[in-house]
């Protein structure tokens, strides 16, 4: 009698996974959100996607035109929210196809009716800030920036954290001891304080953010690997591996590594939500990217600004809230999934 194929670890790992559906749901609702973000300009443009104009077709959206191709006076860039260019593209034989929210996340409309910060209205769905950017435009840069940023930040964080906390937990000894005295010198730095002198030294910006987040952030991480190596080592699978003449690099990379990686993956999404959570708070208190990139944090701190202004902060901090939320219950499920007991 033949015998179904057993499921692998991993396999078994997505089933538990895949069980709990609050983090099953969450991780493709997730998904969902980032993927339209990564579309943004397809979504939330002041570019028209194509444009017909005497029997020619244009596409502002990949190639920048000067007014004149569409009867315009001025060698300049195109103004597509410009009355006279709307007008043009409104005559028989000719139309322009704009995306669905016609505005970019540093758009000002010129031509608007209202004072800014101006309320959700047909025109802007969320309303503008207090520059006049719409501010449903702002929402999904924003949160694409800051996905991509806290991605970035975890990736190369995590990199820091498996490689230091393998070498400290597989050698140990004086590697060990003089690495984690290294650690608790560096983590007694003021991160706060070196992030307040390097703003002032240089112009911010979402790499330098990176580079000095990135410093501080991987060795919360480096002591669960190493705990983790500490208990791995001494294995009968890696004596057994030693005995068949494999160095102590195969070993750590063939053998302890993967059955060390359950904290690094129970993790992964809390990180991704406090870089998320970090780049927010930073940007709220000045301290971030420039007032130009689009910004939850920045959002949030024109939101505190204009207190009259709920279309501000309300639709913000709900987008914050929702995607943390997801992150965490995707990090539930994983933690729920990497849990062996359960079979």
């Amino acid at each position: 009698m033949s015998h179904a194929p057993s499921l692998t670890p991993g396999q078994r790992a997505w089933r538990r996974f895949c069980q709990h559906k609050r983090g099953f749901y969450s991780l493709w609702l997730f998904l969902l959100f980032f993927v339209l973000s990564l579309g943004a300009e397809l979504l939330s443009n002041d570019r028209p996607l194509m444009v017909r104009y005497h029997d020619q077709l244009y596409f502002p959206v990949l190639f920048d035109y000067q007014e004149t191709a569409f009867g315009g006076d001025f060698d300049t860039a195109t103004d597509y929210l410009d009355p006279f260019i709307q007008d043009q593209f409104a005559r028989p034989g000719n139309f322009a196809i704009y995306a669905p929210n016609p505005y970019s996340y540093n758009t000002v409309n010129y031509f608007a009716d209202n004072p800014n910060p101006a309320a959700p209205s047909f025109d802007n769905v969320l309303g503008t800030d207090d520059r006049g950017r719409d501010v449903l435009a702002r929402l999904i840069y924003g949160f694409r920036v800051s996905v991509l940023f806290a991605l970035a930040l975890t990736v190369s964080g995590t990199l820091l954290g498996v490689l230091f906390g393998a070498l400290q937990g597989f050698f140990g000894g004086k590697l060990d001891l003089v690495v984690q005295r290294l650690l608790e010198i560096w983590g007694s730095l003021p991160e706060l304080y070196l992030l307040i002198i390097l703003a002032s030294l240089f112009k911010p910006s979402l790499l330098l953010l990176l580079v000095l987040l990135t410093l501080f952030g991987w060795m919360g991480l480096a002591d669960y690997v190493r705990a983790e190596f500490l208990r791995n080592r001494q294995m009968d699978y890696v004596l057994a591996a030693r005995a068949c003449g494999l160095n102590s690099w195969q070993i750590m990379w063939r053998h302890v590594l993967p059955n060390s990686l359950t904290p690094v993956l129970a993790f992964l999404p809390f990180r991704v939500s406090g870089a998320i959570l970090a780049l927010t708070s930073l940007d709220f208190l000045g301290l971030g990217v420039p007032s130009s990139t689009p910004s939850l944090g920045e959002l949030l701190a024109q939101g505190k600004d204009n207190l009259d202004a709920w279309w501000i902060a309300l639709p913000t901090f709900a987008v914050l809230t929702t995607t943390l939320l997801l992150l965490i219950f995707i990090g539930e499920g994983l933690r729920a999934a990497l849990d062996t007991r359960k079979g």
